[in-house]
């Protein structure tokens, strides 16, 4: 069906019936809109995604991107792993992959690269080993608003656990839906192929990550998905979707202490600043505690290197608080983990259960896990 409506159905972007897969859950950063303006316009043309993949401290890695499409986010990504790292796109649509290869010298010549940092592969991200992808050969893993797609989304996890290195992350791009989806929606042929029918309730996705072996999904942005179709809304009803971008690390066993760490600033395009996730965000040279889960994250990923971290003993103990409410530092909004609803900007109440990136509703403050 996917392979149908994004091969056949869909020539180019405005295609689209709905806002769904066009969604951008965050401002791009400028040095990501100046990888994007290299890649040539055909390919642009093409692109379908409901967010901007793109995670820190790239240079050199060895990436995946999972439904690469035309090819626009492996040519972005090329630019930020450097000549000596290596994107690989994988995609079932020929049509798609026929766009991407026909302009990978172009884009080469562009980027002033020897040899060719990118390479495509056809294949369904269901089955990365029939495609010839070998185990714990990937540093990152992305994918914009394509796990939606699949039908068999705990085997898109699994195999994706597979093939990254330890240490791995999958940092990827989906819409999710306030509650499991009827037969109705989810047999309903264009709502599946605008990202919409196949999208998994929040809760699914926190519970077959952990199944597979990967760290607690950790939420990086969200927002509210509008559709804009009259004849699509009357269809979806009272479901609500949110476009969201998580991080999934591949470390062992969370076996550390909150501790104290400090970020060192060395990572290209955050030189004063990382927000790593919706609870977290390192400003250069300042001390930050952190709890266990994201202590074993830093020591044991690619992230090893741009922290400082208090060595054991230098305190009794770290004293790691947990605040109930944070602050967003991009929108100065109220955060508070685990919330049963969130509250758009135009202060409606969506009933979405997630890791809350607005202001906590208060007509259902009290069914807040606090």
């Amino acid at each position: 069906l996917a392979q149908n409506y994004y091969g056949r159905t869909l020539k180019k972007t405005s295609d689209l019936k709905s806002k769904a897969c066009v969604t951008t859950s965050q401002p791009i950063p400028a040095f990501i809109r100046q990888a994007l303006a290299k890649v040539h316009p055909e390919v642009t043309a093409r692109y379908y995604g409901c967010g901007t993949v793109v995670p820190e401290c790239l240079e050199g890695c060895r990436l995946l991107d999972l439904g690469c499409g035309s090819g626009r986010d492996c040519y972005m990504l090329s630019q930020l792993v450097g000549e000596e790292g290596h994107v690989t796109g994988i995609d079932m649509t020929e049509d798609q992959l026929a766009v991407a290869r026909k302009f990978l010298d172009h884009h080469m010549q562009e980027f002033g690269y020897r040899k060719p940092n990118v390479s495509f592969v056809q294949g369904y991200i269901e089955a990365l080993t029939e495609a010839g992808l070998k185990e714990n050969s990937f540093d990152i893993i992305i994918s914009n608003c394509v796990v939606n797609l699949s039908p068999d989304k705990r085997r898109v996890l699994s195999e994706a656990y597979r093939v990254l290195k330890d240490g791995g992350e999958l940092y990827f791009s989906d819409v999710y839906s306030s509650s499991r989806l009827s037969d109705e929606i989810k047999n309903n042929k264009v709502l599946w192929g605008e990202c919409l029918g196949g999208a998994l309730w929040w809760e699914d996705l926190v519970q077959l990550a952990q199944e597979v072996g990967f760290t607690l999904p950790r939420l990086v942005t969200a927002n509210i998905v509008t559709v804009d179709n009259k004849e699509l809304e009357t269809i979806i009803g009272d479901y609500t979707f949110v476009s969201a971008t998580y991080r999934l690390f591949k470390i062992p066993d969370v076996s550390n202490n909150g501790c104290m760490v400090i970020y060192n600033g060395n990572i290209t395009g955050f030189e004063e600043c990382l927000d790593f996730d919706a609870w977290y965000t390192f400003k250069v040279h300042e001390i930050v505690d952190v709890d266990e889960e994201v202590a074993s994250i830093l020591t044991h990923s690619r992230f090893a290197d741009e922290f400082t971290f208090q060595p054991p003993g230098t305190h009794a103990e770290c004293n790691v608080q947990k605040s109930k409410v944070g602050t967003n530092s991009k929108t100065g909004a109220a955060i508070v983990p685990k919330l049963w609803c969130v509250v758009d900007v135009a202060g409606v109440c969506t009933k979405f259960t997630t890791h809350c990136v607005y202001k906590v509703c208060e007509t259902h403050a009290d069914t807040l896990p606090l």
